[in-house]
């Protein structure tokens, strides 16, 4: 018997399979491509995402007859939503949290309520990122698709109800939305009212690891899993991640390296919700109950990807490599003379900036593209910088990371991240946290183990730590002093632009 993990996110979808014992049988991955149809707006091919998820699944399933799958839970990224009908039925593209629809929304929640009394109900930082600005707008401006919609489901979520169980909302997602109420563990009846979403759209609250049905012998039949499959709610990715990188105790920290980066405090219940919301820091439900999480994320993968398009699209690569690792085979081996303001698309949490734009400041005739890639590696981790000294003013533990995603099988980007940060980051033997703890969280709510202590101690292990160098860190010091001067030097021409 084995577990299957489901990772959704922004730029592809992954499966992994795994045997009780920790061993991972077999991983599928699609990618697929954001579209932006005007500017400012961001969706992905609903229908595209859905098909290719099937197909990681039918490929993971094929590959461990020998070890049928018995449980799945979903991993997905947060506040991108889909409308469907109730015979499941998609009806619309995915709006992703980097679009600017839903502004005059969001301005007018931020103007009615205030952020600090939004913030004693649903722990966010009012932005447009979040799924309900997006809704209105989709009701206002799509009336027939938001009409004929049955329910809006986030993606894991949705993915269940695809798979064929009853349409819910995990509590780690619903709190994406703007529409929670963090203390009752439910939906807001004020903020329903506030938006008019009627409550039956949207599914009933569960938490992460709860059993919510089976996947449905004909989608069984098709993607090649054995009947009574038991399907288990999952979570926000970061969630996810967590929970596969061994952070399960009050004090862990995970930094994701995905399409967005994303530093992932873990918290017993915070008591000091006023400071964190002067830090810009929100407050959501881990996957495990008693425990909660906080995020500050903005592109990472993303970028490294654009700099692939851009400067190698058409490189070739010899066998038995990547294009990835051939490219930072590029990179000097000392912190570079570059500046990369990473706002290639509108950052979010916790700086929430919608007039921006991308710079590579810096460059010379002989600057070569390795260099300009390390600087994108370097910027991309000197923007959590002030962040983390916000953690430390709230009393997190900030001491050590551990990194996961893609990004974590870089050896030289985790190097500067632990130069830059100043505290040692470790790599998990398996990087693919979303995966990983979907499948744990599958694995404890069907009985395979008692709690998440043991969970991860079954399949979490340490593969390497990377720790920091002090002249380095000093020279990053140095150069975070000039990074923070970048956007307000030139904020006044970026919105422009």
């Amino acid at each position: 018997m084995s577990l299957l993990g489901i990772d959704i996110g922004t730029t592809g979808c992954k499966a992994a399979s795994f045997s009780l014992d920790g061993r991972c049988l077999a991983q599928a991955y699609r990618e697929y491509d954001t579209f932006h149809p005007e500017v400012g707006w961001a969706e992905l091919d609903s229908v595209e995402v859905w098909e290719k998820t099937k197909a990681v699944i039918a490929e993971v399933a094929a590959a461990t007859r020998a070890d049928p799958v018995t449980a799945l839970s979903v991993s997905a990224f947060g506040e991108a939503f889909v409308p469907v009908t109730a015979s499941r039925g998609i009806l619309d593209n995915t709006i992703l949290c980097v679009d600017d629809r839903g502004r005059e929304h969001s301005d007018r929640l931020a103007r009615e309520f205030g952020q600090e009394r939004f913030y004693s109900a649903n722990p966010n930082i009012l932005g447009t990122s979040y799924s309900l600005p997006k809704m209105m707008w989709l009701r206002d401006h799509r009336p027939e698709i938001y009409g004929n919609a049955d329910y809006i489901l986030l993606w894991s979520d949705l993915a269940a109800f695809m798979l064929g169980c009853e349409p819910v909302t995990n509590n780690s997602h619903a709190n994406r939305t703007l529409l929670f109420d963090f203390e009752r563990n439910d939906w807001s009846d004020e903020l329903l009212a506030w938006s008019g979403i009627p409550r039956s759209k949207l599914g009933r609250i569960v938490c992460g690891g709860d059993v919510i049905g089976k996947v449905a012998p004909a989608m069984a039949g098709e993607l090649g899993l054995p009947g009574n499959v038991t399907v288990v709610a999952g979570g926000h990715d970061q969630c996810c991640n967590a929970l596969g990188c061994g952070a399960i105790r009050a004090g862990d920290a995970v930094c994701g390296m995905g399409t967005f980066e994303c530093i992932t405090p873990v918290y017993a219940r915070p008591d000091r919700t006023l400071d964190m919301l002067a830090e810009g820091l929100n407050i959501e439900h881990h996957v495990l109950p008693g425990l909660y999480v906080s995020f500050i994320f903005n592109q990472g993968g993303a970028l490294v990807k654009w700099f692939r398009d851009t400067f190698a699209a058409h490189e070739p690569v010899p066998a038995g490599t990547d294009i990835y690792g051939q490219l930072a085979a590029e990179m000097p081996l000392e912190p570079t003379h570059l500046l990369v303001l990473p706002h290639f698309q509108p950052p979010v949490s916790p700086r929430f900036i919608e007039e921006t734009a991308g710079i590579i400041m810096g460059l010379r005739t002989t600057t070569q593209r390795g260099e300009i890639l390390k600087a994108i590696m370097e910027c991309t981790t000197l923007y959590f910088v002030d962040s983390i000294a916000a953690l430390r003013r709230i009393g997190a533990d900030t001491t050590e990371f551990i990194a996961s995603g893609g990004g974590a099988r870089s050896d030289a980007w985790l190097q500067i991240k632990a130069d830059i940060f100043g505290v040692p980051f470790i790599r998990p033997r398996m990087t693919e946290g979303g995966v990983l703890g979907a499948a744990m969280l599958a694995g404890m709510a069907t009985g395979c183990f008692s709690s998440a202590k043991e969970a991860v101690g079954v399949f979490v292990e340490r593969d390497r730590v990377f720790e920091p160098d002090a002249t380095r860190h000093a020279i990053y010091r140095e150069k975070h002093a000039l990074y923070r001067q970048v956007f307000d030097a030139n904020h006044n021409i970026l919105k422009h632009l």
